[in-house]
């Protein structure tokens, strides 16, 4: 099994929205992307909790069966739709890929 998290810092403001709004996109845009392949065990996408001391917006948490199925999600079509509209809101960008 395969460990995949990524998180994200938004700009405050980007694609002619706030972050609020943003977050709210890329949040639904992410969880679009759930089942698009066979071996995806797991696939959480939460926001940071208001008033917490946290230093990133956004978290992905993916547990999936092997590394070409973690391939397979990231050059799925409907994973490649969402890059450009991540790419414009995001300022920061961290992953970490580990076995379990």
């Amino acid at each position: 099994m395969l460990r995949h998290i990524v998180m994200w810092q938004l700009h405050p403001q980007a694609e002619g929205a706030d972050k609020a709004s943003n977050l709210a996109k890329a949040k639904a845009l992410l969880l679009s992307c759930a089942q698009v392949v066979p071996g995806i065990r797991t696939f959480e996408v939460a926001t940071a909790t208001p008033g917490m001391d946290c230093s990133s917006d956004l978290v992905l948490h993916m547990l999936v069966d092997d590394a070409q199925v973690l391939a397979a999600y990231q050059n799925h079509p409907q994973h490649l739709a969402i890059k450009p509209f991540m790419k414009a809101v995001v300022q920061e960008r961290r992953c970490m890929d580990y076995l379990v």
